[in-house]
């Protein structure tokens, strides 16, 4: 049953990718090409999505702990995130001086079923997946769905290339292919096969569970993570913003740039995959903060797109293993008999952090300017491997008390 889940587990990876490459690449060229929207609505592309979440994730968790079959809530939960793409299709018909506003708004509420499904979701597989399983399992489907994802993003790349970046026509393309490739990643998910009592149903509470925090290892990776999330989330308008205002970056660049930094993925996923094997997620995840840490600074240093393409590419390098590592180490930390409660709370955290991050990467932009701003993001994510090296040595200091205490 294991190996049919992976199966299933990957072909809904493969749709969803698809979906996803299809439309939230070009989130931010459709917004300043077309909408015409300014910096705060295009930091807002990147936060409201994450403050929705923080909402969602409070009912999402609760929700989910009643249900019977977690499969099916990821279905429906992933459906109702799609239709929203259909919104999309129609924002153009919307009064101008409305337009960029309405997109932001779909975008940001986009995110209420989506924190359901990723909730969901990664509650389920981490059912339905064992622990010994995982690296290998996800490093190679984290391979397949990039690779998948990057012959996408091209295509897409090559045929904006034939419009005028101002034409909504495109991208209302995008739009609907994407939600009709949905359906399939819909179909697949339910095609899982959940044993019987993986999902409960828990008397209805309203009440958080504070427990969890009390549980350290999931503690101090919480803490680990959120710190550096925020160094790292707080660039994502910025890039956005430095490829197309500064360096003018259209349609095809940024494909260009997109499936540059997916092939370093796919080149680098199944290294991470064993590597984490090799020396546990935790010791890995210092490397990948020194490695994302080089991200932003590296951009800022030429507005020619060819350089940046390749800095892009280093920084796919260091993403596929950032990638792989949060998630696999949030796992090993969470209990199975409550895995749902903590992986909502992480998520909860998360959003918060998505939201004040870009906001804060905006705020910085507006108030100084775009060099400062990502040296700022850089120091962040370098020192956050300061926090995952004291997270690695406690780690190691409580493997070796189990050692002891088994000899």
């Amino acid at each position: 049953m294991v190996k049919l889940n992976e199966t299933y587990s990957i072909k809904n990876g493969i749709a969803s990718t698809i979906a996803l490459n299809l439309t939230a690449n070009y989130f931010s060229l459709f917004a300043i090409g077309v909408l015409g929207a300014s910096n705060y609505q295009i930091g807002l592309i990147s936060s409201l999505p994450q403050f929705v979440g923080i909402f969602a994730m409070f009912i999402g968790s609760i929700a989910l702990g009643r249900q019977a079959e977690k499969k099916r809530f990821t279905s429906y939960s992933t459906f109702f995130t799609r239709l929203f793409l259909l919104g999309m299709f129609f924002v153009i018909y919307v009064p101008v001086e409305y337009r960029s506003w309405i997109f932001v708004l779909l975008v940001g509420f986009m995110n209420l079923p989506g924190s359901f499904a990723t909730l969901s979701w990664q509650s389920l597989i981490g059912d339905l997946i064992p622990e010994h399983r995982r690296s290998g399992f996800f490093s190679e489907r984290n391979r397949v769905l990039t690779i998948i994802g990057m012959i996408a993003t091209f295509i897409i790349g090559l045929t904006l290339q034939q419009f005028n970046k101002h034409d909504p026509h495109p991208y209302q393309a995008l739009f609907l292919i994407a939600f009709l490739v949905s359906l399939l990643e819909v179909y697949f998910l339910l095609k899982h096969k959940e044993a019987k009592g993986k999902g409960y149903k828990k008397p209805f509470s309203i009440k958080p569970d504070f427990s969890i925090f009390t549980y350290k290892p999931y503690f101090y990776f919480l803490v680990c993570g959120l710190y550096f999330n925020f160094g790292w989330q707080m660039a994502w308008p910025l890039f956005s913003i430095y490829q197309i205002s500064y360096a003018h970056a259209d349609g095809f660049w940024i494909s260009l740039l997109t499936v540059t930094n997916q092939l370093a993925q796919i080149i680098s996923f199944n290294w991470w995959g064993r590597m984490a094997d090799k020396h546990g997620n935790a010791k890995m995840l210092i490397l990948v903060a020194l490695g994302m840490s080089i991200a932003p600074v590296s951009f800022i240093a030429s507005t020619n797109l060819v350089y940046i393409t390749f800095a892009n590419g280093l920084s796919g390098f260091f993403l596929s293993g950032t990638i792989l590592l949060l998630f696999n180490q949030l796992l090993e930390v969470t209990k199975d008999e409550n895995r749902s409660a903590y992986i909502a709370n992480y998520n909860v955290l998360l959003s918060v952090i998505g939201f004040i991050a870009p906001q804060m990467g905006v705020f910085l932009l507006e108030a100084t300017d775009i060099q400062l701003s990502m040296y700022i993001s850089t120091a962040i994510r370098l020192s956050s491997a300061i926090l995952f090296l004291l997270f690695f040595l406690y780690k190691k200091n409580i493997q070796a008390e189990a050692n002891k205490l088994a000899g």
